[in-house]
């Protein structure tokens, strides 16, 4: 995949760091909202090992309140011009569903990739903008939206659904001439616990897609409800996952603490290098 004029080679997983400037998100809600934090969090991902950095300005928990177009526009320019002039290398990616602000980003600071948790539902021309930035696009899975995605989610299968629906969005993107697309199952939205362990369960069948799947389940209540944590208590379910997710052949981890996932990468990476014996 072409990403910033290079090629970037999925035959070793990649890590997507996540920077929030938002009040509200569930884990590091008010954590990076000023200058100083939120250049202190990026050299840290960057340091262990980073290899894409995701900025959100519009949380996406559930039940969170609505950032306006202004607002989001606001908060996600003043941290990219801190990203530009102090890490003009980096690959960044933008965490949005609104086409205006894809746009805005990629036009004026040079972002190099939308991720959009929506996957154009909430923004009909979202596809029509990434054909014509022809940047690479993060398409989730999201049942609803993040207001109602946890209210009821039902599914007939629910890995089997999600392969539908990707199948389809990369047929219309492929017809727009959009072929640098990585897809992402969307762990917490709009699924029950039990309907995000089956897809965890089923990740490699993502594969007849042919395109880069990335997984987000750092510190998600997928694991504290399951083991009775908080998000901050949740760093070592967060690490198995990631581990079972690299094992089932993913190509991002999309995390909060690089360090672990990067040491996960290497051990699984080791892991490959052996063919089990027979005895």
């Amino acid at each position: 995949m072409q990403i910033k004029g290079q090629l970037i080679n999925f035959s070793v997983p990649k890590v997507m760091g996540v920077l929030n400037v938002t009040p509200d998100s569930f884990y590091d809600g008010g954590r990076y909202t000023v200058k100083e934090k939120i250049v202190s969090k990026v050299e840290k991902m960057v340091l262990e090992g980073a290899d894409f950095i995701d900025v959100g300005a519009y949380s996406s928990r559930p039940g969170a309140a609505v950032v306006s177009y202004g607002e989001e526009l606001k908060r996600l320019s003043e941290t990219m011009e801190l990203l530009r002039s102090g890490y003009p290398e980096s690959i960044i990616s933008i965490d949005t569903f609104r086409s205006g602000i894809a746009r805005k980003m990629v036009e004026e600071y040079k972002a190099d990739m939308i991720n959009d948790i929506s996957a154009g539902d909430m923004d009909k021309e979202m596809f029509n903008t990434i054909a014509d930035l022809q940047i690479p696009y993060v398409m989730m899975h999201m049942q609803g939206t993040p207001r109602t995605m946890q209210k009821n989610p039902k599914y007939d299968n629910v890995v089997k659904d999600i392969l539908a629906i990707f199948s389809s969005k990369v047929k219309k993107l492929k017809l727009l001439g959009v072929d640098n697309v990585i897809l992402d199952p969307g762990f917490g939205f709009g699924k029950t616990l039990d309907h995000n362990y089956e897809l965890m369960n089923g990740l490699e069948q993502f594969s007849i897609l042919n395109k880069p799947v990335m997984v987000g389940v750092s510190r998600k209540s997928m694991i504290g409800k399951l083991l009775g944590c908080t998000p901050d208590e949740a760093l070592n379910g967060t690490i198995v996952l990631n581990t079972v997710a690299l094992m089932k052949g993913i190509d991002i981890l999309r995390v909060h603490d690089v360090k672990e996932a990067v040491e996960a990468i290497r051990i699984v990476e080791k892991l490959k290098q052996f063919v089990p014996s027979r005895i």
